[in-house]
């Protein structure tokens, strides 16, 4: 989700306080472009839908493959340490296969298809994403879920293939082809999120929730981006979704625990909070955000105790070292806030560096 700069009683480091629903936007220069194309021979279990779906996937395949094979090369990538299917599911979150043509004559499907991406913005995009656990683990449920949905469709084609024709069910068989086409329009609205066309993105993860209606990931996707559009009652509706679905989804209460706090629920955003950690006692994020809703309802002691927690479980969090830079200064500890002030901007925060700048302070 976008980052939503919210400003808190009137203190100016308090703009990057909510590090919330996060974005990465690139524009792209000068391009590459990756052509591939396939042919698939339809079954009798299949029709023009089916056999689209299935023919895309595989180019899209072959795409990613091929793009990834050319990363591999670039200078950049070969310092991330990434393996190509690593590289191929991070750039199925940046950028999307595009249809060029197509052919149907009722027995073969024919499709050409291209990526175009600028190999330097791609490398960009990655390093952000495999630093973003949250997305990475999101695009890595979306390929698991292809492969899952492409291997049912093998199975069951094989299944038809063999069976008497009275006895043909394709209700199985195409539940499959739909849950391997949402894959695709995820695929699509995450690598618009990563362009910056949130209402594009809505559009897309909506498409893919009309195909496979119970995936929790996707509701909570799409949650995400309202976020970024600052819809916050609908983006709690879809957290609500996902949650029903899946109730051990911690980052979903996360997400729910943010869009209350936009609103101003604190009390709320807190409880959201602990069940993520109940969850995933891990979960960094979770402590820096309650922290976060702790300060704001003026309990600054506790709020240190969730950074200092946070940064023990990432100490380069430099969210967790601004915030906790900012309750020491409430407490009029100065110096400590210095302290935290130079680690979050040494960590990369651009807010802690302005402010230091404007006092004349290095890090």
């Amino acid at each position: 989700m976008a980052t939503p700069i919210r400003r808190c009683k009137g203190v100016i480091l308090m703009a990057a306080l909510v590090c919330l629903f996060v974005s990465t936007d690139f524009a792209f220069g000068e391009t590459k472009v990756f052509v591939e194309e396939y042919t698939y021979q339809a079954s009798e279990a299949d029709n023009k839908l089916s056999s689209r779906v299935i023919a895309l996937e595989k180019a899209k395949r072959l795409l990613f493959e091929k793009l990834a094979t050319f990363l591999e090369s670039e200078s950049e990538v070969k310092t991330f340490h990434l393996t190509k299917d690593q590289i191929v599911i991070l750039t199925a979150g940046i950028v999307s296969a595009e249809i060029i043509d197509e052919k149907w004559d009722g027995k073969t499907y024919s499709l050409k298809a291209k990526i175009t991406a600028d190999p330097k913005d791609v490398a960009k995009a990655i390093n952000k994403l495999r630093h973003d656990s949250q997305r990475t683990k999101g695009l890595e449920e979306t390929r698991k879920k292809a492969d899952e949905a492409f291997r049912k469709v093998e199975k069951l084609k094989k299944e038809l293939a063999m069976a008497k024709t009275e006895k043909l069910n394709l209700g199985g068989y195409n539940e499959a082809i739909n849950r391997l086409s949402a894959t695709d329009w995820v695929d699509k609205g995450n690598a618009l999120v990563t362009s910056g066309k949130n209402q594009e993105a809505v559009e897309a993860f909506t498409r893919a929730i009309e195909l496979d209606p119970q995936n929790a990931r996707t509701y909570y996707q799409r949650g995400g981006v309202y976020g970024r559009l600052e819809d916050y009652q609908r983006a709690i509706r879809d957290f609500d979704r996902a949650i029903e679905l899946n109730p051990k989804l911690a980052e979903a209460y996360i997400d729910r625990g943010v869009a209350y706090e936009m609103l101003g629920d604190y009390q709320p955003a807190i409880r959201e909070y602990d069940k993520a950690i109940e969850l995933n006692p891990n979960a960094a994020r979770a402590y820096v955000n309650r922290g976060i809703a702790y300060a704001q309802l003026g309990d600054h002691r506790q709020a240190i105790r969730d950074y200092d927690k946070a940064t023990e479980l990432n100490p380069k969090d430099a969210r967790a070292h601004l915030n906790r830079g900012f309750a020491y200064e409430q407490l009029g500890d100065h110096q400590q806030a210095m302290e935290d002030y130079k680690t979050a901007a040494r960590f990369g925060s651009r807010t802690a560096q302005h402010y230091l700048s404007s006092k004349g302070i290095g890090w």
